[in-house]
């Protein structure tokens, strides 16, 4: 397999044709490797538009959602990020080309732990990669970013309060299979703005446990 043939088609064929377009998040997509946050039998799928199976049940995003994510919050130099759910730490990786600083939260061990091991073995050094429930947390350290991996049912209240003024919150929220994709913007101390982004469909959270429906 041609790895770099199969990365430039994952970008052209894929990546761009959901609205990604900024210069600086399709050359993040050449420099940071995402075959290396994979076991050995997934490089090859690394480029396909699925989910891929990682530890302890947890799917991966897809390359064109996590693409969409890093444009969409369009994370600085100087801002702080806060990544819920760790996935491969493939989308901490690129944001941590963007930012001064990510802190990923992930609630379970296995999953913490891989993601862990490839942000280390890529040499990245501004991830902090702990274990923890971010949506329990209440006594945070606030950012300028916070993305959510893992679909959600609504838009936490604690992590809006989370955000500095100017700070943006990526979560996709709603139930298969339609789901929303939205962007959260504290435009002050008391007021945020949502943006609807477009419909998508994710694995829920990590940590979340199914709803039951079941009623006497």
């Amino acid at each position: 397999m041609n790895i770099e043939q199969a990365r430039f088609n994952m970008i052209e064929q894929q990546i761009r044709p959901t609205n990604v377009s900024a210069p600086e998040v399709l050359a993040l997509l050449e420099t940071v490797k995402r075959e290396n946050f994979f076991p050995q039998e997934q490089k090859s799928l690394a480029f396909f538009d699925t989910n891929l199976p990682l530890v302890s049940g947890i799917l991966s995003l897809t390359p064109k959602l996590e693409a969409r994510i890093v444009q969409e919050v369009a994370a600085k130099k100087t801002d702080t990020v806060l990544v819920v759910g760790a996935d491969s730490g493939y989308l901490a990786a690129l944001l941590a080309h963007q930012a001064r600083h990510v802190t990923v939260m992930e609630a379970v061990a296995e999953v913490k732990n891989l993601a862990q091991e490839n942000i280390a073995k890529n040499g990245i050094t501004n991830v902090d990669v702990q274990w923890g429930d971010a949506l329990k947390n209440s006594n945070f350290a606030t950012f300028d970013v916070i993305v959510v991996t893992g679909s959600l049912e609504s838009v936490p209240q604690n992590l809006q309060e989370q955000l500095n003024v100017g700070g943006r919150l990526f979560v996709v929220c709603g139930k298969a299979p339609v789901m929303t994709a939205q962007l959260v913007s504290r435009e002050s101390e008391l007021f945020f703005n949502t943006k609807q982004l477009f419909e998508t469909s994710v694995p829920a959270l990590s940590q979340m446990e199914p709803v039951s429906t079941f009623t006497l």
